[in-house]
């Protein structure tokens, strides 16, 4: 098995950046979901809700973070510093609030503009715990940036010809690995073979991840990465084929066990 696929999403919800390498933190890969909007009472926006996100490329900058969309011009915004933090939450369900510093008007006007909608931009102060004890299977505690639930979530092409091929069966088009939006995609592994990984440990180069949990998937993944537009597919086939205790499963949820950097082509092993 090899890592065929690397990438981060800078912002919360927007399209993803390609990588050729990455470093790993405990709380995930480098500069991955540090950012996200929230609305008026500090709750994240993302695709879920709105589509438009996916149309927003979003990637580092040397002052801070630069935001593109068609139709709008380039905004470079400013690490925030000596503001003080508003709490903030992933999902309305959730109750674990975390803190993080406003962007400034100046991001939350052309984010406005580019979604129509009133929104804010935060940048997480510092990775923080937003999912209680005991809600899942392995804890990854605080270290955890902007990200559902953990800290990393890898995919199988192998995985996705399977849905590809029940799609296909069921008169659909197959649909490409950016809608299940990971950030690391191994090649080689048989099809669902990510199954059997959960509570082991993966090693990836010479960096240890602990394979946590298979990841639940909502509607995001019927939404067309490029355009926004969302349809009824994979989701419609994926709850027909991977209903799983209630759950549309796709992909794994990693833990990093150390701090390092993976790079395509790296060896893929399960280590325990």
């Amino acid at each position: 098995m090899r890592l065929s696929g690397i990438t981060t999403y800078p912002v919360k919800g927007c399209r993803g950046l390609v990588h050729g390498a990455a470093a790993v933190r405990p709380w995930g890969l480098n500069d991955d979901r540090r950012w996200m909007l929230v609305d008026a009472a500090g709750v994240g926006v993302t695709q879920r809700e709105v589509t438009a996100l996916a149309r927003v490329h979003a990637r580092p900058h040397p002052e801070g973070l630069l935001l593109r969309a068609d139709g709008h011009p380039d905004l470079v915004v400013p690490v925030p510093a000596d503001i003080t933090p508003v709490a903030v939450r992933t999902f309305r369900r959730r109750v674990l609030t975390v803190d993080a510093l406003p962007a400034g008007p100046a991001a939350d006007a052309w984010f406005g503009a580019v979604l129509d909608r009133p929104v804010r931009l935060v940048r997480l102060t510092r990775p923080a715990r937003h999912v209680p004890r005991g809600d899942r299977k392995y804890d990854p505690g605080d270290q955890v940036s902007f990200a559902d639930a953990y800290p990393v979530l890898l995919t199988s092409t192998a995985s996705l010809a399977a849905l590809g091929d029940w799609l296909v069966a069921d008169g659909a088009q197959p649909v490409p690995m950016t809608r299940f939006r990971p950030n690391l995609v191994v090649d080689g592994a048989p099809a669902w073979a990510e199954d059997e990984w959960v509570g082991r440990g993966l090693r990836i180069g010479s960096v240890r991840f602990r394979a946590a949990d298979l990841s639940a998937r909502c509607l995001v993944i019927a939404t067309d990465q490029e355009t926004g537009v969302r349809g009824r597919e994979p989701l419609r086939t994926l709850a027909r084929h991977r209903n799983i205790d209630r759950k549309l499963l796709f992909g794994l949820n990693l833990v990093p066990l150390e701090a390092g950097e993976v790079k395509l082509d790296d060896p893929v092993e399960l280590v325990d």
